[in-house]
């Protein structure tokens, strides 16, 4: 299984980005995509889930401005993240979870996103 990023950058406040995460190797229908993000100096945190159904869940921090999506048909996952806030900064990865599994069990490696004020 892999899981490669892409789409970071460096952008100023109030600015967007969108993150693509390419998967292969698995049934990609049936897993869960999440995104997460880490800081520097900081744990890893949730960010964004899309179900294979659909069903979608946010952190509260990004809701109104980040919107996950997917593709099945490309095996990819979306991150589109609008109204950046410099405490967005952070290397953001993509991860899978196995529709009856209780944890993430790939990850992508990660890209960076810095927001500038």
């Amino acid at each position: 299984v892999q899981l490669v990023e892409s789409g970071g950058g460096s952008v100023q406040a109030g600015g967007s980005l969108r993150l693509s995460c390419a998967a292969s190797g698995l049934t990609f229908s049936r897993y869960r995509m999440g995104w997460f993000r880490q800081a520097p100096g900081k744990e890893r945190e949730f960010v964004a889930a899309i179900f294979g159904t659909g069903d979608i869940d946010y952190t509260d921090s990004v809701k109104g401005r980040f919107t996950i999506s997917r593709d099945n048909a490309k095996n990819a996952v979306y991150l589109q993240m609008n109204s950046l806030k410099p405490e967005d900064t952070a290397v953001y990865c993509c991860a899978a979870s196995y529709v009856t599994s209780a944890s993430y069990n790939y990850w992508g490696q990660g890209t960076q996103v810095t927001v500038s004020s």
